[in-house]
């Protein structure tokens, strides 16, 4: 099942794709007042009542009539995974081992914007590059969650483009946050892909084009952690909740490792395609010129 969040006539919605363009309002059904965002649904582990009761419904508005939001649109924690795709360390090339651990970052809610909105280049930088990832959305709580369990825990799968502002994350000596975000500087969607959908033990291909020319292609089972041990790893430290989001990581590929740099531009397309889930599409935009 693909669930999204929405806007329509300046009302939030959130509900299952039912087809290629007619969706099915799920806000408002439910136990009492019904939930009123998918993070509500999750959290009530209402999932599988919400598939049964989509089958039923007459769909309410059209794709494209619509506009979408990431598809958790106010997650608590949205975790990045950085390095994770097996030729990057090596990209690096700075004679390093693979790491140990994983390498990770907090993103904020409000540094993404959903399928078809603009990519915002800020004043303060010509240096906005793409990051395609494939991202995890937690659909059960839990701490010290062990490898095997992890995929018990997953609500479903979303594509993610990890938008950069590649000077910025070079101002801390430790970290990376300031230039991972920047507001409306990434995308996530354009839905959610419902966990049932997918085989745990079968590779996923993430593609990502700029303006149709495809810049990063590689498969999770190349991943040095992959979501089993990102879940494990990750709550140790922080109890997952439902709606939080785990990003996986970006193939080799990135902009800044052209020569020269191939950062995006005003007027550029950024295409990110997953399969099993769809294609997340965002032009790209000066911050002030789309205000």
């Amino acid at each position: 099942m693909k669930l999204l969040s929405y806007t329509h006539q300046g009302r939030t919605h959130f509900g299952a794709l039912r087809g290629q363009d007619q969706i099915v309002a799920l806000d408002g059904h439910g136990p009492g007042q019904g939930f009123a965002t998918l993070r509500d649904a999750l959290e009530a582990n209402a999932l599988p009542a919400l598939a049964e009761l989509a089958d039923t419904l007459t769909p309410t508005h059209k794709l494209n009539a619509v506009r979408l939001l990431p598809p958790i649109p106010s997650p608590e924690k949205i975790i990045c995974v950085g390095v994770n795709y097996g030729k990057r360390n090596e990209e690096y090339q700075d004679g390093s081992a693979p790491p140990a651990y994983p390498s990770v970052f907090p993103r904020f809610p409000g540094s993404f914007v959903g399928h078809g909105e603009p990519l915002l280049r800020p004043p303060e930088s010509e240096q906005l590059d793409y990051e395609g990832e494939i991202a995890i959305i937690i659909g059960k709580a839990g701490r010290r969650i062990a490898a095997e369990d992890a995929w018990s825990h997953i609500a479903g799968l979303t594509c993610l483009n990890e938008g950069t502002v590649r000077d910025w994350i070079k101002h801390g000596k430790f970290n990376v946050t300031q230039g991972k975000n920047f507001d409306a500087s990434g995308s996530m969607g354009p839905w959610m892909v419902t966990a049932d959908e997918f085989d745990p033990a079968a590779p996923l291909t993430v593609n990502t084009r700029v303006n149709g020319e495809l810049r990063q292609q590689d498969a999770t089972d190349n991943l040095m952690f992959p979501f089993a041990e990102l879940i494990r790893y990750i709550s140790i430290w922080t109890t997952l909740q439902p709606g939080d989001v785990i990003s996986t990581g970006t193939p080799i590929g990135a902009g800044v490792r052209f020569t020269p740099p191939r950062f995006l531009k005003p007027g550029d397309v950024v295409e990110v395609e997953v399969g099993g889930i769809g294609v997340l599409s965002n032009p790209v935009a000066d911050e002030f010129a789309a205000h």
